[in-house]
């Protein structure tokens, strides 16, 4: 199809359709007018799309289309319908289409926190460099698990989520420098692992873990999927693939606010466990197996709906007639 050519021959109509758009009121045989160029221009996005036709005629016509559907069909959909759309499909698309990059994440979070608690606990001037052995002692005996019901549950909670969005946070905003990820991770590794080879060197090993899984399972899990999506973001950038940079970049980042949006909850359910569930005086087992069911829930939503939404299509991105246009591409 040639798109100018199509343009020119329909321009006129689509030039009405929105003039009567701006119209606050309409006669009865306006009304009856827009409701067929209405028609007309949904069948003329219909066929563009379906020709690969001009980017630019596209995102035209699907603003013209969805303002025209709003006028006639009154308001828009309601706010819960878009929540609910979030939820089961923008949210999990999200989280699936960075699943690799977020197990790159964790990886090499393991990798370099399991290296520092190694060394920490193999090399004897190491573990002496951090401290003097009273110093460490305390660390061991008191202050590591006094610091998860030092403040009352609720306001630990908070802190807690604080904290950790701030972490997601960073991955988010610069993602697509592609190295603030990087040391974002490496610094959060080397501080766990530095925890662990200081709790196992005294033979509080169990202690640590029995803490520490319990809340880290799903908060370290949405740091991965922050890191994997700003990861992502900066691929784009580096390559594209067959859409042009900049469309690319502006796909993903809405997606990117996708998974932002949705790991506030994440984090908000982590801080929660660790507020409420890691100090209390449930057996290990009880509070690792709550941790494990809360890491699987969000792995199972995530893989199941995700990969669903996926096949059908979605990315995470905002609807179609919400985008902005797209900048005609020659070639």
């Amino acid at each position: 199809m040639d798109a100018e050519a199509f343009a020119a021959v329909h321009s006129d109509e689509w030039d009405e359709l929105e003039q009567l758009l701006r119209r606050r009121h309409l006669t009865g045989a306006q009304a009856d007018r827009l409701v067929l160029l209405y028609q007309r221009a949904a069948t003329h996005l219909s066929q563009v799309r379906s020709s690969g036709a001009d980017p630019a005629v596209v995102a035209h016509l699907s603003r013209l289309v969805a303002r025209a559907r709003t006028r006639l069909a009154g308001a828009r959909e309601p706010a819960w319908r878009d929540l609910a759309r979030f939820v089961t499909t923008s949210f999990p698309a999200a989280l699936w289409r960075v699943r690799w990059w977020t197990a790159g994440a964790a990886a090499f979070t393991v990798l370099v926190g399991t290296a520092t608690a190694v060394w920490i606990v193999r090399d004897p001037a190491v573990l002496a460099s951090l401290g003097t052995d009273e110093q460490l002692r305390q660390y061991v005996e008191s202050d590591f698990a006094g610091y998860y019901s030092a403040d009352p549950a609720a306001a630990f909670s908070a802190r807690v989520w604080t904290n950790n969005a701030w972490i997601a946070a960073q991955c988010v905003i610069f993602g697509v420098s592609g190295i603030w990820v990087p040391i974002v991770l490496f610094q959060n590794a080397v501080g766990i692992g530095q925890a662990a080879g200081l709790m196992i060197s005294y033979g509080q090993g169990p202690l640590f873990f029995g803490l520490i899984i319990p809340h880290g399972l799903l908060e370290l899990t949405s740091v991965f999927v922050a890191a994997g999506a700003g990861l992502k973001l900066f691929w784009a950038l580096v390559d594209p693939g067959p859409r042009p940079r900049s469309q690319a970049l502006a796909e993903e980042g809405r997606a990117l606010v996708t998974v932002a949006l949705g790991l506030v909850v994440v984090l908000a359910l982590s801080g929660l466990v660790e507020g409420f569930v890691t100090p209390s005086g449930l057996p290990t087992w009880a509070r690792i197996g709550i941790g494990a069911l809360a890491l699987a829930a969000f792995l199972v939503y995530g893989g199941v709906l995700g990969r669903r939404a996926t096949r059908r299509g979605e990315t995470g991105d905002i609807r179609e007639e919400q985008r902005e246009a797209v900048q005609p591409i020659a070639g």
